[in-house]
């Protein structure tokens, strides 16, 4: 069959927004956070069981899959939504900025809050929840434009530290149940990313919480 090609026509409003940046990147952050609520239905169906695929600290008990699925894992309704909104604004800003340098990030963040964990994380506890990407998420966005050098880059940084500056203070130890190392790495992942990924993109042609849930002695 042979459909009459639109070009030229007016289009929609929903196919103009959905065909934005600023479309694109909503309707990513929307879906990945959905995923998010999809699993914890999913493990909350079968009581609470995916919470020991996370990170066991210094055990070799499944550690590539507790670095890989720990983020996607939560505690709880309660914990998942106290997440769930940081991912979504957090998550819009980077997408909007560059989806694909933002996906990089993203996987560095990912791998050295993983990894970080597993190393310091508390001995006899499974770590989970996205809180260690969303500090490595917060710190990115703070710090690229350092290496980036773009003006719009800095500006996002100031404006994100205004408001989440606050959360910072989760890099330290204290709330009992919450996992500050994760945090501490995730925020550092978020440096590394930023150095490493910003200055990728200068030099281009052209141009919560993680909680620590109780584990059986492993």
């Amino acid at each position: 069959m042979t459909i009459p090609s639109n070009d030229g026509a007016p289009r929609s409003l929903t196919s103009r927004v959905a065909g934005s940046t600023a479309g694109r990147s909503a309707i990513l952050i929307v879906v990945f956070v959905a995923a998010l609520w999809l699993i914890e239905g999913i493990d909350t169906v079968l009581g609470n069981s995916l919470d020991q695929w996370g990170i066991h600290p210094r055990s070799g008990e499944g550690v590539l899959r507790g670095v890989v699925l720990a983020p996607l894992l939560h505690g709880g309704w309660e914990h998942l939504a106290a997440n769930s909104v940081p991912a979504l604004v957090l998550g819009f800003v980077g997408l909007a900025a560059g989806a694909g340098r933002f996906v990089i990030a993203t996987a560095i963040i990912w791998l050295v809050a993983g990894a970080g964990v597993w190393l310091t994380g508390g001995a006899g506890t499974v770590v989970i929840g996205l809180s260690g990407v969303l500090f490595g998420w917060m710190t990115y966005l703070a710090v690229r434009g350092l290496f980036t050098r773009r003006a719009l880059d800095i500006v996002v940084g100031v404006v994100l530290m205004v408001i989440y500056s606050g959360m910072l203070w989760g890099v330290l130890p204290g709330q009992p149940g919450v996992s500050w190392q994760g945090h501490l790495w995730g925020a550092i992942g978020g440096v590394i990313a930023a150095v490493l990924v910003g200055r990728r993109g200068r030099t281009r042609p052209g141009t919560g919480n993680s909680r620590q849930v109780g584990a059986i002695a492993t």
